[in-house]
């Protein structure tokens, strides 16, 4: 396969960025998406030039670096499926490719198709964890848990923190990423003793890295590598309701959680 690449290459935060073109020659149609630009890269090298930046790390699909707009679309064509288990026999020979970074004021562009997502990190750092002493690991079934809660707070725990909610958003919503974690331990016992000052804690961060409001598009579950369901926005809305009347906070957010 040859193809043309159409990639947004920008120095660092400061700098304008642009869309440059360069040529992929003898492409695999089993290479994965990074594996095609490892050997772009390979090629650039080759001819003294500056390589392409971009995020990857397992590229097993687990770890969620591998954020890319491919033709306009979070992590390419292929439903659930993240850009480093993309393969490009999803591809037309001869096919022209643009490759860009997520576009949110909260991801600011690093390098090339690298954004900083520290911003994710902040969100789960201001409530997204437990604080008990655990002690020695418990027998599985020493807590008992209903089964729709334990399949529901394991749904919402697949949630890889890619950030293609946030990209596919005409509103740069983290709202999807957000609920998963609310919901992931608001169905569990060991989550309900932090579970109002969680919300309104992870909420209230989500606000302050700049992120929108949800108005309900759905483009974050289509884009969404996990499947991650919309219905866990429900849950952090509902959550957020009675955490801000039985709290006493400031009152509904502007424009609401979804």
């Amino acid at each position: 396969m040859n193809l043309t690449l159409h990639v947004w290459r920008q120095k660092s935060r400061t700098d304008e960025g642009r869309m440059e073109t360069y040529l992929a020659k003898n492409i695999s149609p089993d290479m994965s998406f990074l594996e095609m630009l490892d050997v772009v890269n390979e090629d650039l090298i080759k001819h003294n030039k500056e390589p392409i930046a971009f995020d990857h790390d397992c590229r097993e699909g687990i770890c969620g670096s591998c954020g890319l707009m491919i033709n306009g679309v979070a992590h390419g064509p292929e439903k659930a499926t993240t850009a480093c288990q993309l393969h490009m026999r999803h591809f037309e020979d001869g096919a022209h490719i643009y490759i860009e970074p997520w576009r949110a004021a909260a991801f600011p562009v690093i390098r090339d198709l690298i954004v900083d997502r520290s911003a994710f990190d902040r969100i789960i750092q201001a409530g997204g964890y437990i604080s008990v002493n655990t002690g020695g690991a418990p027998d599985g079934n020493a807590i008992p848990i209903p089964k729709e809660n334990a399949e529901t707070a394991m749904d919402a725990a697949a949630c890889i923190g890619c950030g293609a909610c946030v990209a596919a958003c005409p509103n740069a919503s983290a709202m999807l990423f957000l609920s998963a974690k609310v919901t992931h331990l608001a169905n569990l016992p060991q989550g309900q003793p932090e579970r109002v000052q969680r919300v309104k804690k992870m909420v209230e961060q989500h606000d302050r890295e700049g992120f929108g409001h949800c108005t309900n598009i759905y483009e974050c579950e289509a884009a969404c590598p996990k499947e991650i369901p919309a219905t866990t926005i429900t849950q952090l809305n509902r959550d957020y309701l009675l955490a801000i009347t039985a709290g006493g906070g400031p009152g509904a957010r502007k424009g609401g959680a979804g």
